[in-house]
């Protein structure tokens, strides 16, 4: 009665089917989890310069220099679901030409497996810390701050930002 090819195709619907409930499912089971954890970040050496920036234009422009402590656990973020995490951290402060400035300063890309309890000592940022013009010189309220983006294996791709940051100021002269 029933072909070959009507038969694998009512198969294939049904498996597809249990696939697509299974892994609706599954994302339901990890839509309500609390993805945030505790940071503590220090700066341990804090530097301005005014240098001509020649990748943009010649215009000078001020360039910060920050060492760092960062110690954060993020082995509770990993379940079943979560297949790795883009951590990265960032500086925000305000300048008379910008009300927000934000700057990633450092990143990293840790998978399921890994050792996810960060804890680093005498860090140099990863990315240079440029500002558009002389904002970072005297500049009282630079604010570090730790986030992260979650990759799942099934589901959203939640951005959450860590608890706890760290507040520092520029000095008032250039470093040489």
């Amino acid at each position: 009665m029933h072909s070959l090819l009507s038969r694998g195709n009512s198969v294939l619907a049904y498996t597809l089917s249990v696939l697509v409930t299974l892994t609706f499912a599954c994302f339901l089971s990890t839509i309500l989890v609390d993805y945030r954890t505790g940071t503590e970040m220090k700066t341990l050496k804090i530097e301005v310069k005014n240098l001509p920036e020649y990748g943009v234009s010649k215009k000078i422009n001020d360039l910060g220099h920050i060492t760092f402590n960062l110690e954060t656990d993020l082995t509770s973020l990993f379940n079943w679901n979560v297949k790795q995490l883009f951590v990265y951290m960032t500086a925000e402060y305000e300048t008379p030409t910008n009300a927000l400035n934000q700057v990633v300063l450092w990143d990293k890309i840790i998978l399921r497996g890994e050792n996810s309890n960060l804890r680093l000592r005498n860090m140099r940022t990863k990315y240079y810390f440029w500002d558009d013009g002389n904002g970072l010189r005297g500049n009282k309220n630079v604010t570090l701050t730790l986030s992260y983006n979650i990759i799942p294996n099934v589901g959203r791709l939640p951005i959450v930002g860590a608890i706890g940051s760290h507040t520092f100021s520029f000095p008032s002269q250039y470093t040489r």
